[in-house]
């Protein structure tokens, strides 16, 4: 066996070296007690030998001062490393066992939610983003030019025409800046335009036993006044009742009725009155006709065309 360096300790030597530091290492009071004084290496000495002594042991003083040497370079301490992205996956990967189960659990958990959230709310929101670019692209500017040309189709007159076309401009407007709202509103516009063009039908007194042919109301701004009204119908060539839109003057409300009140002066009033109060019919009870092809009534009796929607 080849002898050992020229001034290398022998390995028994540092053997029990290393055997001193741990018995200081792991005598917490006496390493507290024993190193606070100015004498603490040769008290550590002394004591560490009484230590080994009490064991049968006999330990040089250069194999004490070694360990002490030792202890308080640290020689022989393990200092674990710090954490680090490899260190921890690799304790991840060791304590799986522990975890796996549940992380499993919460993925099928996070999956499942994204599919149900994906399901639900994100592909309804996809299609829908897709068939109102549809819309806009395609569907309505050429729903728009339908009934523009059918507008155009079904009058001459020059009015009808100019609203048709400002109708079809603001609705490609629209549509070319993504107001699906506002096109599909203009839409609706030139189709009610276009319907009220198509229509023809006579307005004509209502006279029937029980039903008013004529009323009078009070005006809320003026309590001293009367408006008198005609109670009129809109009826087809069958006599089937045709619902036309109708504004009243009284509130601005507007919708599309077969039956309303015409506003007439007391003159005409008078006359329908005593008429139908003669032998409780109307001689002459068609007053007015609406021509397809136009939006105004053609009236035989002198009014102003402002009305009421109920009384």
């Amino acid at each position: 066996m080849p002898e050992a360096r020229a001034g290398a300790p022998a390995l028994d030597e540092t053997m029990l070296a290393m055997d001193v530091v741990d018995t200081i290492r792991h005598a917490d009071r006496l390493v507290e007690r024993e190193l606070a004084g100015t004498e603490r290496q040769a008290r550590l000495r002394q004591r560490l030998r009484e230590i080994y002594a009490s064991q049968g042991i006999e330990v040089a003083d250069h194999v004490l001062d070694a360990g002490i040497a030792a202890l308080e370079e640290k020689r022989f301490a393990y200092t674990p490393k710090g954490e680090g992205w490899r260190r921890s996956l690799a304790t991840a990967w060791a304590t799986r066992g522990r975890w796996g189960k549940f992380a499993l659990i919460g993925l099928g958990v996070v999956v499942l939610g994204w599919g149900v959230h994906f399901a639900t709310v994100t592909l309804p929101a996809q299609r829908e983003a897709a068939a109102i670019a549809r819309e806009l692209q395609h569907d309505l500017p050429r729903a728009l030019r339908a009934e523009h040309d059918r507008v155009l189709a079904g009058t001459q007159e020059a009015g009808p025409r100019a609203e048709a076309a400002r109708l079809l401009a603001e609705g490609e407007a629209a549509a070319r800046a993504g107001n699906a709202a506002e096109a599909r509103a203009r839409r609706a516009a030139l189709a009610d335009l276009a319907t009220r063009l198509a229509q023809e039908y006579t307005v004509r007194i209502v006279n029937r036993p029980g039903e008013p042919s004529a009323v009078w109301r009070v005006p809320a701004a003026n309590p001293r006044a009367r408006n008198y009204y005609l109670v009129v119908e809109a009826v087809d060539r069958t006599g089937r009742p045709v619902e036309v839109q109708v504004t009243s003057e009284e509130d601005g409300r507007t919708a599309r009725v077969s039956r309303w009140g015409l506003r007439v002066p007391e003159a005409e009033f008078e006359r329908v009155r005593r008429d139908k109060l003669a032998d409780g019919i109307i001689d002459q009870p068609e007053i007015g006709r609406k021509r397809a092809g136009t939006l105004d009534t053609e009236w035989t009796v002198d009014t102003t065309g402002r009305a009421i929607l109920s009384w």
